[in-house]
């Protein structure tokens, strides 16, 4: 069901004089984002008339745009990824991590999105590798899948990683799988004072390969002793590195996984309301506990593009990774020897793919199947409503 306000209405409004507002600060990768937005399921993307197979009724559904900010088109898209990992999924305890980057250096990442966000991912899945093969902690080789957040739930700039982490890895002989204590992973303080290190050593790294660049206020941090004194405070600071209980079976896991996976940067359902005044909308403010964490919040229109633009990934970045036993071509077989190690079956091999899922919803008048009678091309309506005498409304032209 539509929500009383969409992200898109506030783009379609307030999109033309935010872009004459901030033409030439806005990069071409936000500005296809916020165009994605506004078109998306509407005439200009093209559509097609469906019909309910048993009682006639019709209705128009115009495409959509795929956009991966957009946040009327990841359901479909979580559903695909989800159904496919599920059956990486194995019988034991999983754990959720989170990886977190101090204030000081989410304003480099700000400037330096691509590389930031990569050493981050890097940084974070070295740790719980180096950490989890320690004979002192897991000593064991553990597979990870890591999900990139850059927004806090106000929408203010905060990168951090969320991996879902098995409880358990393969020995390093292969002999053996190697179990996690029920509720517990890896020390927290370990993993936080290494993910510093790594961090901050890379970091130091690229600046002095000259690969970061900075802006305004921060212009001064191309001078290396500059750099040096920002990070210095954050040297010293414990960095938080969060680890939950572990969820309670595999469909636990996935329930997670649908909810995390595919976000952007604030969901329809949590805009409230738009008109002169700004954009309001809920948020959770994490310092409170309880019923006090549930917060509305509203802001000037400008100042809610402008934060909900401060998300959008360098194109072609990969928010969503694979380490240890899920990594890429060796995923298959690291998982069939963890089954090995553990005695359970395989999940069967499905050679022939099955049939796409119906994802339309159905009639809303009785019910039934909503098959489709008409298509039309981006930017052109369809040419009125079918002819519901017709015999066959699949061969109609």
């Amino acid at each position: 069901m539509r929500t009383s306000v969409e992200v898109a209405d506030i783009f379609r409004a307030a999109g033309p004089a935010y872009r004459a507002a901030h033409a030439g600060h806005l990069s071409l990768i936000q500005l296809k984002v916020m165009s994605a937005i506004e078109h998306c399921r509407t005439a200009a993307l093209g559509g097609h008339v469906e019909a309910c197979e048993d009682c006639g009724q019709w209705r128009i559904a115009y495409n959509s745009c795929r956009n991966r900010h957009c946040p009327k088109c990841q359901g479909a898209a979580a559903r695909t990824w989800l159904a496919e990992r599920e059956a990486d999924l194995l019988p034991v305890g999983y754990f959720h991590v989170v990886f977190t980057l101090p204030a000081e250096i989410a304003d480099i990442a700000f400037h330096n999105k691509a590389l930031v966000y990569d050493l981050l991912f890097k940084a974070a899945s070295e740790t719980m590798l180096t950490i989890a093969a320690d004979p002192k902690h897991l000593g064991a080789r553990i597979g990870i899948t890591a999900v990139l957040h850059t927004w806090g739930s106000a929408m203010t700039h905060h990168p951090h990683v969320h991996m879902i982490v098995p409880g358990g890895g393969i020995a390093p002989d292969g002999k053996r799988w190697v179990s996690s204590r029920p509720a517990f992973l890896l020390p927290v303080r370990v993993l936080g004072a290494l993910f510093r290190r790594l961090f901050l050593t890379r970091l130091v790294a690229l600046h002095d390969a000259g690969c970061l660049t900075f802006f305004g206020s921060m212009a001064h941090f191309t001078e290396r002793r500059a750099f040096l004194r920002q990070l210095a405070a954050v040297r010293k600071k414990r960095w938080v590195v969060y680890a939950k209980a572990p969820f309670a079976g595999p469909e636990a896991v996935l329930a997670y996984l649908s909810r995390y996976t595919h976000r952007v940067a604030i969901s329809n359902r949590r805009l409230i309301a738009f008109d002169e005044s700004g954009v309001t909308f809920r948020y959770r403010d994490y310092r409170r506990d309880g019923a006090d964490r549930q917060k509305v919040m509203t802001l000037a229109t400008d100042e809610f593009i402008r934060r909900f633009l401060l998300h959008v990934l360098p194109r072609g970045f990969h928010r969503i990774r694979h380490y240890g036993l899920l990594a890429g071509s060796a995923r298959k077989a690291s998982l069939a020897r963890a089954r090995e190690l553990l005695s359970v079956a395989a999940p069967p091999d499905e050679n022939t793919p099955n049939e796409p899922d119906d994802f339309r919803p159905p009639c809303p008048c009785c019910g039934g199947r909503m098959i489709i009678i008409e298509v039309f091309e981006r930017r052109k309506p369809p040419r009125g409503p079918p002819d519901t005498s017709a015999p066959n409304w699949e061969t109609s032209p």
